[in-house]
């Protein structure tokens, strides 16, 4: 479906055979069709191969991408990090290591077709940022190779951590693992201001339909791209950043403030971007505070043991956030106090902006017996000088 919206938004489907072709698999055909769903006309992608049984590693897909010809080093490299990331989900699915995964229905001719068809119209597009609705999953069963498993598929539900889900009640499986690495690995190779969500402010340009083989009841089974130029001040490749991050809460009535500040060092200590407290009136009128731990994904359970172990706790809310960052780097700066390091951001505008680390104006300061201020003042006057 990805890929037939992509070739209704405009991309030569000439252009993609020609790289399918180099893949050298033998009797492989891209057939393109006009059809319409639920009244809305759209395109049909059906990939026709020799049936084929065996399973594919990863290193046999890198492999025979890299072989082909037609396709650029740009394509290829989208292509192959696709697969990876169904290579991480099945990998930890299945708990084996990556290399060993057998790739099965992933692995199939059609598949294989879709990923790196999707990632030659991406390359064609000149793409630079790319978000999302949230992506619906649907319920129910559906049979795999491993036996009958619940919607999302384990590899799906893996690969879609960190990525909001649509509520849907449709019983079928809306989004297969293949169409939830595109989209997951789109969004983070080409990041924009809010990844998932409504429609980013933007001028459309142009809007392509693809079909999949299902008919829905009460609904097109139709997945729409449209794609344009974001509108000035949305975002500006190479300035703003966009990852997700972690909010976890809880209220706390009944510790000290000691306890209470030992709990944040050891938070930090293991790994938390930020911590802090907000005041609360809890039930019964009780006095307390709402802790809060903003960390990474991978950082979720080492925090919420801390807070468990560490205070009173018996319950912590989590929300998963989209974050807009500003670029950074760290510089260096030389002051008539010796030298201290800085960061630099820079501003969706161009402009860019610079903040000594408050350690280092802290230590510049005590060595000098002079205040914070007048340290941080010098070190902005160095790096304009520079």
């Amino acid at each position: 479906m990805t890929l037939a919206s992509l070739i209704d938004l405009g991309v030569d489907v000439d252009h993609i055979r020609r790289g399918l072709d180099s893949l050298n698999v033998a009797d492989l055909k891209l057939v393109v069709d006009d059809v319409k769903k639920c009244g809305f006309r759209s395109k049909f992608i059906l990939v026709e191969h020799p049936e084929q049984k065996a399973h594919r590693h990863l290193h046999h897909i890198d492999a025979m991408i890299d072989a082909a010809k037609a396709i650029t080093d740009s394509a290829k490299t989208l292509a192959k990090a696709i697969f990876l990331c169904v290579g991480k989900a099945e990998a930890r699915v299945h708990g084996c290591d990556l290399q060993k995964v057998h790739f099965h229905e992933v692995g199939a001719v059609d598949s294989i077709a879709d990923i790196v068809g999707v990632a030659i119209a991406i390359d064609a597009l000149g793409v630079q940022s790319v978000s999302s609705s949230p992506v619906p999953t649907g319920t129910g069963s559906i049979t795999i190779d491993h036996g009958r498993v619940a919607v999302p598929a384990p590899a799906t539900a893996e690969i879609l951590i960190g990525v909001p889900i649509a509520e849907c009640a449709i019983e079928s499986e809306l989004t297969t693992p293949t169409g939830a690495a595109i989209i997951k690995t789109l969004t983070e190779r080409f990041p924009s201001a809010r990844p998932f969500g409504p429609s980013p402010a933007m001028v459309a340009y142009r809007v392509g339909y693809g079909a999949g083989s299902r008919d829905l009841p009460g609904q097109a089974n139709v997945l729409r791209i449209t794609m344009g130029e974001l509108q000035s001040g949305t975002n500006h490749p190479g300035q703003l950043e966009a990852d997700r991050v972690t909010l976890l809460e809880t209220n706390i009535d009944d510790a000290t403030g000691e306890e209470l500040a030992d709990v944040a060092e050891r938070l930090f200590a293991a790994g938390a971007l930020d911590v802090w407290q907000t005041p609360c009136v809890m039930k019964k009128g009780r006095l307390a505070c709402v802790l809060a731990v903003l960390c990474g994904g991978s950082k979720v359970t080492a925090m919420q043991n801390l807070l468990f172990e560490n205070t009173s706790t018996i319950g912590i809310r989590r929300q998963v956030l989209e974050r807009t960052k500003l670029v950074r780097r760290s510089v260096t700066v030389k002051t008539d106090y010796g030298t201290a390091r800085g960061k630099v951001v820079t501003l969706p505008n161009g402009n860019e902006r610079f903040t000594i680390e408050d350690d280092e104006a802290k230590r510049l300061a005590t060595a000098a017996k002079v205040t914070t201020s007048e340290i941080r003042e010098k070190a902005l006057l160095a790096w304009r000088s520079e």
